[in-house]
């Protein structure tokens, strides 16, 4: 049985399960992510408490009932617009979206469930140490994210192609990540861009 407050994620898709557990757990340091394979197993399990639920939309077709009363607090994956389940009033994220999207589809979710989730509530996860990054770093980083490549980054900050590669470097150093999707959150929780900016 596990104990304290986790966020679950149902899906018969174990790989996407697992991408979506990373990027989940870069967002919320410290909340235990828990995939299970079906609602039998996470019956089976027992775990005392879930603060939110990542559920593929077969999962949430197939067992309408156990999803209604905690609708509040579930994210369905569906592929496209899923726009039954929007009208039956869940919110909704379409798995087929390119990692950037995603990634900026689950953040505004978590922004918008959690406004006031800044920086102030440190994990003491490196995900949330704005400190990590120099100001220049922060700087590449912001033009990263908004998609702008080495050539366009190096003309905006009024620096060399190759000055840009080392920044890139470091940062993917630094934050153990060359994911852009990883980047972004940390980015975006960590105050160097806003949600609209992305």
């Amino acid at each position: 049985m596990m104990q304290g407050a986790q966020m679950a994620i149902i899906m018969e898709n174990t790989l996407g399960a697992m991408t979506l557990r990373s990027l989940l757990s870069d967002m919320a340091p410290g909340i235990n992510v828990a995939i299970y394979p079906s609602v039998e197993e996470f019956e089976r399990q027992s775990p005392q408490c879930v603060a939110h639920w990542f559920v593929s939309a077969s999962v949430v077709f197939h067992h309408p009932d156990f999803f209604r009363s905690i609708m509040r607090r579930t994210i369905v994956f569906a592929e496209g617009e899923a726009s039954s389940f929007v009208q039956a009033g869940f919110r909704t994220i379409d798995i087929t979206l390119p990692e950037p999207q995603l990634v900026r589809a689950i953040l505004a979710i978590h922004h918008h469930g959690h406004p006031n989730a800044d920086v102030q509530h440190n994990h003491g996860c490196s995900v949330e140490r704005p400190d990590l990054l120099s100001a220049r770093e922060k700087d590449v980083l912001s033009l990263m994210v908004k998609g702008y490549i080495n050539k366009e980054i190096a003309d905006k900050l009024n620096i060399s192609i190759a000055t840009v590669i080392f920044h890139r470097n470091n940062i993917s150093e630094k934050l153990h990540t060359r994911s852009i999707g990883r980047l972004t959150i940390y980015a975006v929780l960590n105050n160097i861009v806003s949600l609209s900016e992305i």
